[in-house]
């Protein structure tokens, strides 16, 4: 696809809000990816299936507060789960003249980070339990070789939101309890990417600079502390089943921080007082999601699990930014999210006291389409496969391990930014998860 060059005809101020609008917002606009759901070892080896209703794991201080008075006393949980992502372009790029963007592919986007999970639960009395929790709920990074065909849709991204959860849950009777939650979340993100200022220049110039002739780079960082609640029900119609109920709010970030620009000095004096450092605002939704898990017990050796969840991306349709430089006027980023489903069924069999074996497999919906997603985070559907094993040499010690590795689907990306590049192409992706953790009771 060619793009009319009378988009050159643009100054370059009216230009610059589109432009910055690329450099912040795809950053934010990355569906599933979002969100880790990787706050659990022992839950992980089951596919996180009935996280919302195990009576042995300590996570559900996040994942369902009123399930917290039905474990085996005061302890701690440790969990670390290495994430490991593999994203591989395969495509091509055009600029705003229909000619091929030069680059290479990228190398590999992904890479590998841990995610910590720090669990504590103190019962009060047979009614009344708390707990707090220090995990990360949503978070992505990939990082592309410099000068690759995508790099005016992305180079770094790295958006990390760990939380503080603070539980309380009450029995109301034998087959009933609730929960409620506060949360405290921090949002920082950081996100850069090349700038076409040859597209931004061309019609003012009189065609002396044209589109991949004059590359400068931005770098956004931003930051935001944000508050929100969950709400938890747990159900147990019969003694060898559980029923878990929660939902968690949306959350709201007012970011804020520092765009900086690398610009030729060539062209520098043609832009000014336009792409200079200044302070940049914009608002992140973390999406409210709600769980329902079931827990069966078999018999002494066996239990199944199941759990489904709707999280709701659909809140996050477009991205505001406001910058301090009056030279240039806010800009929206449409995306237009969809909700999402994911599902999973899993279980533990015991082999004895000491050793127990974990298996489980999900299904995890992706809220992006073609010609919104980028290459930030190149999100597809993905189904995960999981194993773990757990070991309790006594009743106050126990460590876990799990791994699960995600088949994803292709993700197709074709989408044109504020500078008419256009990325076409396909991401190879999938991803490996391995984490190991401890309990230790009271």
């Amino acid at each position: 696809m060619t793009i009319s060059p009378r988009i050159f005809t643009l100054p370059a101020l009216a230009a610059l809000p589109l432009a910055l609008a690329v450099g912040l917002g795809a950053g934010h606009a990355h569906a599933s990816a979002f969100q880790l759901k990787e706050n659990s070892v022992k839950a992980m080896g089951r596919a996180f299936a009935g996280a919302g209703a195990a009576p042995d794991d300590y996570a559900v201080v996040v994942n369902n507060p009123a399930a917290m008075l039905d474990l085996p006393g005061s302890g701690f949980q440790f969990d670390v789960t290495a994430i490991q992502v593999s994203a591989k372009f395969s495509g091509s790029g055009t600029d705003a003249l229909g000619r091929p963007i030069s680059g290479g592919d990228g190398g590999d986007g992904g890479g590998t980070k841990p995610v910590p999970a720090i669990y504590y639960v103190a019962p009060i009395n047979d009614r009344l339990s708390l707990g707090a929790a220090l995990t990360v709920p949503f978070g992505f990074v990939t990082d592309y070789n410099t000068g690759w065909v995508g790099r005016y849709q992305a180079y770094k991204s790295d958006l990390q939101v760990p939380a503080l959860t603070f539980s309380g849950a009450f029995r109301l009777n034998d087959a009933f309890s609730i929960g409620l939650s506060a949360i405290a979340q921090r949002a920082k993100a950081d996100l850069s990417n090349a700038i076409d200022l040859g597209a931004v220049l061309a019609g003012p110039t009189q065609g002396a600079i044209l589109p991949q002739g004059a590359d400068g780079r931005i770098r956004m960082v931003g930051h935001d502390w944000a508050y929100g609640w969950q709400a938890g029900l747990l159900w147990k119609p019969t003694d060898a089943d559980r029923i878990g109920l929660n939902y968690h709010s949306k959350i709201k970030h007012e970011l804020s921080g520092d765009a900086t620009f690398q610009v030729p000095a060539a062209v520098a004096p043609l832009l000014d007082p336009a792409f200079t450092n200044t302070r940049g605002h914009a608002t992140l939704n973390t999406p409210a999601f709600t769980e329902l898990s079931w827990w069966h017990t078999v018999n002494d050796r066996l239990s199944l699990g199941a759990s489904v969840a709707y999280t709701e991306w659909s809140s996050f349709q477009a991205l505001t930014i406001d910058f301090d430089n009056p030279a240039q006027p806010a800009a929206t980023e449409p995306f237009g999210w969809r909700d999402t489903w994911f599902g999973s069924i899993g279980g533990d069999y015991k082999l004895n006291e000491v050793w127990t074996l974990r298996a489980g497999f999900a299904v995890d919906g992706t809220p992006t389409h073609a010609d919104t997603r980028t290459p930030r985070v190149p999100d597809a559907t993905r189904r995960w496969v999981s194993v773990g094993v757990g070991y309790k040499p006594s009743e106050t010690l126990e460590i876990n391990a799990g791994y699960t590795h995600l088949f994803v689907n292709d993700a197709h990306v074709d989408t044109i930014n504020a500078t008419g590049n256009r990325l076409t192409g396909v991401f190879d992706n999938y991803s490996n998860l391995l984490g190991v953790s401890g309990i230790v009771r009271f």
